[in-house]
């Protein structure tokens, strides 16, 4: 080998293909998801979205998104850092940003993706064995995307929580509060309408004050589902007059959005509660997405939904620390509620404005004081697993899911999450592509309300695939400007019995 090296023989064989005929490109033709076998989290049913692909939303948030995002979290450390006194203080949160600083000479290098260090937190073997399972050896760049992106999100949990005195600081909590006392006008929009409990029922014919419940139930799905428009993560440089632009909840503004619901099972969704409550009610549980402006909207409606005997309970899913920037976190959750009720955040705002909304953080507070409204956090949500897994990674979730009449998952995550995040067409069924979700036994009825800002679209019935094809010619950007939603529905498979091995 070394004589042949010496003599100038090249150590590999390349040839020149220049007299064949031009490459071609071929549209994809991807009819069925892979065998339940062949499927893995870096071989999801179909082909995934990767780092790498240039074409992709994937390509344009791990190499400018991600980066962008960290950096503005190690500036609020910094910022942090010099409001502090005590010098253990200074010395372990300098600590924290020099580990970030780590993260982003990583994420920015397209390092290879090591393990987790144990920090004590509950999801630290669950994200070491898939490391360990389907990962060694890649790259923030190789990697599917949605795994890349939330272990970057992991990796900046680490950088606190092995700290001694900043184990549980949030670098985007500034960021939610901030975005959420500057929605004034959608706030109020909806505290002046119900900070007193609603009376469209008491007048009329029972056909017509169903109507009314009815029109009302819709109209509220569609202030929760675009809610999730102003994503943080997304829309970190917002001016004041984009975001309300984006929260305009007004009747002739959803009237106007509604053709934009690609995909709209909100009549089959509003069948489903009606249905629930002629059995005298039951358990809807919401797997929380963002934090403010959307966890308020989310809460607006549950509040309908008790008041409206559609729900006796309602469940609220959060994540356990800080989460693709806006997710909501329990801090979230309890100064949302407090800052409401006690909170002068709106120095504008009139004295009705202000009562109605302390009105109304007065009632949820009641109901997380009787038990109609719960709020709950499993590290399985932060974890790199797709809803795919849950049944086999997370069994004590997925049965505690399969106990609620109604699991309504908010915003883009949690879609890429129970679709595996890959490239399925638009046609393909909601209930195919959510797979144990929707087939497993005890599989409860998922809802999925979401506005669209990545790649992964189906759901959109047996024209989507020309639907898509459209836009994309059309609009070009059209799966990641929020202009465009789903509201999906699954009945599941509830009646059966769960089983796990």
């Amino acid at each position: 080998m070394a004589m042949a090296e010496a003599a100038g023989t090249p150590s590999r064989v390349t040839l020149h293909l220049g007299h064949l005929p031009s490459k071609k490109d071929f549209k994809a033709s991807w009819r069925g998801p892979r065998t339940p076998t062949r499927i893995d989290p870096n071989n999801p049913p179909w082909p995934a979205f990767r780092g790498y692909h240039e074409y992709s939303f994937a390509h344009a948030t791990m190499q400018s998104r991600l980066p962008t995002i960290l950096g503005k979290a190690i500036e609020d450390a910094t910022r942090t850092l010099n409001e502090q006194s005590s010098e253990d203080l200074v010395i372990d949160l300098v600590r924290c940003i020099e580990r970030m600083e780590v993260l982003m000479a990583d994420l920015s290098g397209n390092a290879k993706l090591r393990p987790i260090v144990d920090d004590n937190e509950a999801d630290v073997a669950l994200w070491n064995k898939e490391i360990a399972k389907y990962f060694q050896g890649k790259d923030f760049m190789n990697a599917p995307w949605l795994f890349a992106e939330a272990y970057k999100y992991r990796r900046l949990h680490e950088c606190f929580s092995v700290s001694k005195y900043w184990k549980d600081y949030d670098v985007f909590y500034r960021q939610k509060c901030d975005t959420f006392s500057r929605s004034a006008e959608a706030v109020f929009e909806l505290s002046t309408r119900f900070a007193e409990p609603f009376k469209v029922f008491q007048n009329g014919s029972q056909t017509e004050k169903y109507e009314a419940e009815r029109l009302m139930f819709l109209e509220l799905a569609q202030v929760c589902l675009w809610g999730n428009s102003t994503d943080l993560s997304l829309l970190i440089n917002m001016t004041e007059e984009q975001i309300k632009a984006l929260q305009s909840t007004g009747g002739q503004h959803l009237a106007a959005t509604e053709k934009n619901i690609l995909g709209n099972h909100l009549n089959q969704l509003w069948d489903t509660v009606k249905d629930l409550r002629e059995k005298t009610g039951g358990r809807i549980d919401f797997v929380l997405d963002n934090a403010g402006f959307e966890l308020y909207c989310d809460c607006v409606y549950a509040d309908f939904l008790i008041q409206s005997g559609l729900a006796r309970q309602v469940h609220f899913h959060g994540k356990r620390f800080p989460w693709f920037v806006s997710d909501v976190t329990r801090k979230d959750w309890e100064w949302l509620l407090n800052s409401m009720v006690y909170g002068q955040l709106f120095s504008k705002a009139t004295d009705v404005e202000v009562e109605s909304l302390r009105r109304l953080g007065r009632r949820w507070k009641e109901y997380e004081k009787n038990g109609q409204w719960v709020y709950e956090q499993h590290p399985f949500f932060c974890s790199g697993y797709t809803f795919w897994d849950m049944n086999k990674e997370s069994p004590d979730l997925f049965l505690h899911l399969s106990r609620s009449d109604l699991v309504i998952f908010k915003g883009d995550l949690n879609h890429r999450k129970l679709t595996y995040d890959c490239a399925a067409p638009a046609s393909t069924p909601f209930e195919v592509a959510i797979g144990p979700m929707a087939n497993a036994a005890g599989a409860p009825k998922v809802a999925s309300l979401r506005t669209i800002k990545s790649d992964v679209v189906v759901g959109l019935g047996e024209n989507g695939d020309e639907i898509a094809e459209k836009l994309d010619e059309t609009e070009p950007g059209w799966k990641i400007s929020g202009k465009y939603a789903v509201v999906l529905l699954s009945e599941g498979r509830p009646g059966e019995k769960v089983r796990f091995a």
